[in-house]
């Protein structure tokens, strides 16, 4: 009795699919680095002090016999400056610096203040200490006056406490331009003025004690 083979087709949505379509992860390689530096010679500089132009392979296994790795630092020079050190030291120093030349930087923000057009005499007080406070961090300060319903037919009202809340911010901010009308907000832009610092007055000079005359020695 013979039997019959019977073929089965296998649709494609049945194939095995890996559960997600990511590329293979790469080995993380160390650029610049011992064996992945791609110079011929490099500028070698050790521990002691001592540079001197080499081979790579030549400055390499020197670092490697003195326990250290070979990291190139200045790419761009010829030859390339590469130093024995300690890689892992070294990243860690690099890392520190960044953090600390991070935490130098001040980012500018816009601290956003807003207002309308009858706002009373404590509000303003208080939203014009937050604004000083403000422009003395170094950000800068949006006021923004609301018109709701009707108050839109009085525009001049918001464009007058806008000027006058710019006015009593002089010594802290500069107004940028003047008020403007978007939709049915008005509103004004100030930048923190740079303050110098105090010169000395010409009374404060003479208020000073003149300075002794120089005695003569003593002669024995």
């Amino acid at each position: 009795m013979l039997l019959a083979k019977r073929y089965v087709r296998i649709h494609p949505t049945h194939r095995m699919i890996p559960g997600r379509n990511f590329p293979p992860r790469k080995p993380s390689r160390r650029e610049n680095v011992n064996e992945s530096i791609r110079a011929r010679e490099v500028r070698a500089v050790f521990p002691d002090g001592t540079a001197e132009v080499m081979p790579t392979a030549a400055a390499l296994r020197r670092a490697q016999e003195l326990g250290l790795d070979l990291v190139v630092v200045s790419p761009t020079a010829v030859p390339p400056v590469a130093k024995a050190i300690d890689y892992g030291h070294y990243q860690y120093e690099l890392k520190k610096k960044q953090h600390e030349a991070k935490k130098k930087q001040h980012v500018v923000q816009v601290k956003e203040l807003k207002f309308r057009p009858n706002t009373d005499d404590h509000d303003y007080d208080f939203k014009k200490n937050h604004a000083i406070r403000f422009l003395q961090e170094g950000n800068r300060v949006k006021a923004v006056v609301q018109f709701r319903g009707r108050e839109i037919a009085h525009t001049d009202l918001g464009r007058k406490l806008l000027l006058r809340f710019a006015e009593d911010l002089t010594g802290y901010g500069l107004m940028d331009g003047s008020p403007r009308m978007e939709g049915r907000n008005a509103h004004i832009l100030l930048s923190p003025v740079k303050v110098a610092p105090p010169a000395k007055s010409a009374s404060s000079a003479r208020s000073e004690p003149p300075a002794a005359p120089a005695q003569p020695p003593v002669q024995h």
